[in-house]
C-alpha cells in the first residue's frame, strides 16, 4: 500500500519527501506526479513505505502538519479508478433538452 501526500508546495522534490517520511521507517518509494503541460509539481505525491507499522506512524504524525508553509494531508492512498465509460450524467445537450430540437 502507498500513501497519498497532498497540498504539497510546488517546490517540494522527492527527496525532500524521503527525508520527512524517513523519520518514521524505511523509504521504498516517492513519486510526485507532475503536470504534462507544465512540468510543474501537482501539489501531491505517494510515499511507499517498507511496512506498514511504518506507514501508519507517518500518517498519524504527519497528517495536518505543516511544512514549507502548508498543511499536509497524509492518509492511506486508495486504488486508482479506470477511466472509461461513466454512469450517470446528462447524454443530451447542455440546455437540458434531451433528444428534442425546436425548429421555428
Amino acid at each position: 500500500m502507498s500513501i497519498y501526500v497532498g497540498n504539497l508546495s510546488y517546490s517540494v522534490t522527492q527527496d525532500d519527501l524521503s527525508q520527512v517520511f524517513s523519520e518514521y521507517g524505511s523509504v521504498k518509494r516517492v513519486q510526485l506526479p507532475t503536470d504534462q503541460e507544465t512540468g510543474r509539481s501537482r501539489g501531491f505525491g505517494f510515499v511507499e513505505m517498507d511496512s506498514d507499522a511504518s506507514e501508519d506512524a507517518a500518517i498519524q504524525a504527519l497528517d495536518g502538519a505543516e511544512w514549507m508553509g502548508r498543511v499536509m494531508k497524509v492518509n492511506k492512498a486508495r486504488p486508482r479508478e479506470e477511466k472509461g465509460n461513466r454512469s450517470g450524467g446528462s447524454w443530451g445537450n447542455k440546455t437540458g433538452n434531451v433528444g428534442y430540437s425546436r425548429h421555428y
